[in-house]
C-alpha cells in the first residue's frame, strides 16, 4: 500500500480541513501516515492523530530547528512519553546546516541525547539532514540506532550508500517531481529499490504541479507515479515495494491493516 512516511498533519495549515485532507489522501490510495513531532509542545497533537485515526502513527522528537525553543526538561518529557509506548519512532530529529543562525552546538546536544533515547528504547529514528548529511552520519556511527528514515534525502550517492549501509531508508517526495532536480531524480531512479520510501512532508515541499501551495498527503499517489516512471516500473509494483520498505524502516506501521482502512487499494498490499 501507499504509505506517507513523513507528514505533519498536526500543522496549523490543516486546522480548517484536516479531516477532509485525510479523506482525500485515503481516496487517492494512501493507507498509512507517519506523523512526526517537532517538539514537546506538539507531542499531544501527534498522539491524538493516532488515537483518532486508525491509519495514523506518530513519532516523538525535538526537531533541530526548534531546539532554541526547547528546554532541558523536554528531553525528560520525551523519555517519559517513549516509555509510555505508542510512538513508533523517535523523530523528527537530526541536524540542519541550512539556517545561518541554527546554533549547531545546541542542535548536536539535542541530537545526541535523542539518539541515546532511540537506542535505549530500540526505536528507529526519523532524520532531518538538510545540508548536514556527513555530520548526521558521524553521529549515527557513534550511537548506532536501529535504523529508520533519512527524510527528504538530497545528498550524494556516496552519502546515500553510507545511510543505507547503516540500515536507513531514504525518503523521496516533492523535490523529485521537478525536472530541474537532476541529482535527486537520478538517485531516485538508480538507488536500490529496497532503500527507498515515499513521503510528502505535508504541508511543506510542494510538488512541481503545486509550487508555492500547501502540500497534501493525497499527492503521494502522483509521487509514486513519478518514481515509477523514473525507474521504468509498473505503478503497482512500485507501490508494493515502497510500502514494504516503509514497514521495514518503521516496524510499528505494521499495526495499520490496509484491508481494514479506506485507503486500501489495488496497487499492491
Amino acid at each position: 500500500m501507499l504509505i506517507d512516511t513523513h507528514c505533519h498533519l498536526d500543522a496549523a495549515e490543516f486546522d480548517g480541513d484536516r479531516g477532509k485532507v485525510l479523506d482525500e489522501a485515503r481516496r487517492a490510495g494512501v493507507g498509512a501516515f507517519l506523523v512526526p513531532a517537532v517538539g514537546a509542545a506538539n507531542f499531544d497533537a501527534v498522539a491524538a492523530l493516532s488515537t483518532d485515526n486508525p491509519d495514523c502513527r506518530h513519532a516523538f522528537g525535538i526537531h533541530p530547528m526548534y531546539v532554541r525553543a526547547a528546554q532541558a526538561a523536554d528531553l525528560e518529557t520525551l523519555r517519559q512519553r517513549l516509555a509510555a509506548g505508542g510512538a513508533v519512532a523517535v523523530g523528527e530529529i537530526g541536524l540542519d546546516g541550512f539556517v545561518p543562525d541554527g546554533d549547531m552546538p545546541l542542535q548536536l546536544q539535542y541530537f545526541e541525547a535523542q539518539l541515546r533515547l532511540a537506542r535505549d528504547f530500540d526505536l528507529p529514528v526519523v532524520l532531518h539532514i538538510r545540508r548536514a548529511q556527513d555530520a548526521v552520519l558521524k553521529q549515527l556511527r557513534r550511537f548506532r540506532p536501529r535504523g529508520g528514515i533519512a527524510h527528504a534525502f538530497n545528498g550524494s550517492r556516496q552519502q546515500a550508500e553510507a545511510f543505507i549501509g547503516l540500515g536507513f531508508h531514504l525518503g523521496f517526495g516533492g523535490a523529485m517531481t521537478y525536472s530541474g532536480s537532476t541529482r535527486i531524480r537520478e538517485l531516485a531512479a538508480s538507488l536500490p529499490l529496497d532503500s527507498i520510501v515515499l513521503e510528502t512532508d505535508a504541508p511543506d515541499i510542494a510538488p512541481a504541479w503545486g509550487a508555492g501551495q500547501r502540500n497534501v498527503p493525497a499527492n503521494l499517489r502522483r509521487f509514486a507515479e513519478v518514481l515509477a516512471e523514473l525507474r521504468g516500473m509498473e505503478l503497482g509494483a512500485l507501490v508494493a515495494a515502497t510500502g514494504r520498505n516503509a514497514l521495514q524502516a518503521i516496524p510499528g506501521l505494521m499495526d495499520v491493516r490496509a484491508a481494514d482502512l479506506p485507503g486500501a487499494c489495488g496497487y499492491g498490499q
